[in-house]
């Protein structure tokens, strides 16, 4: 995981739920993440993955990721291209999901990113820089074992590396 970052600023609203992200009706058409990463977010922006560029950012409200505990719905987001998500608070097992996944999440106050903003993101020093506005938000740190998970990848990979759990 590179823990420096920039693309641009899609945003959605709250409680934006699993089954917008991914909807069900895909769940047993396809076990292809890229494939169904053409379907993200289309019930609520039809053709949304049309408009992602490699390295782009999701930006949500409060509740992100609420719903189902899918893991196809932080698979399709990173099969998309982007490169993290950010949203003022997430639901606990979305979170989770995206820590095992190998998808970083940042949680910050996201009121002040607009559609289409220019964001760089450091996670290491905990901020997001909005370069269209000129702003630098602060993000809620990570714990260093979340940080170690993505920079192995994920937790499978974690566990392929050190033959377990290491901290």
């Amino acid at each position: 995981m590179n823990p420096k970052m920039d693309g641009k600023a899609h945003v959605f609203g709250n409680n934006i739920n699993t089954d917008y992200i991914i909807s069900g009706k895909y769940k047993f058409k396809s076990t292809d993440m890229k494939d169904l990463s053409t379907h993200l977010m289309e019930d609520i922006r039809p053709n949304f993955y049309k408009e992602i560029e490699q390295g782009d950012f999701i930006v949500g409200g409060s509740n992100f990721g609420m719903g189902s505990s899918r893991e196809q719905a932080p698979l399709v987001i990173q099969a998309a291209g982007i490169s993290a998500v950010l949203a003022s608070s997430f639901a606990r097992i979305f979170f989770r999901n995206c820590i095992n996944v190998g998808l970083p999440v940042i949680e910050c106050d996201t009121s002040q990113i607009s559609e289409g903003d220019e964001l760089h993101v450091d996670l290491e020093r905990g901020v997001v820089k909005n370069k269209t506005k000129g702003i630098e938000i602060k993000a809620v740190p990570l714990p260093p074992v979340m940080v170690k998970i993505l920079n192995d990848g994920g937790l499978a990979e974690h566990f392929q590396k050190y033959g377990g759990f290491n901290l």
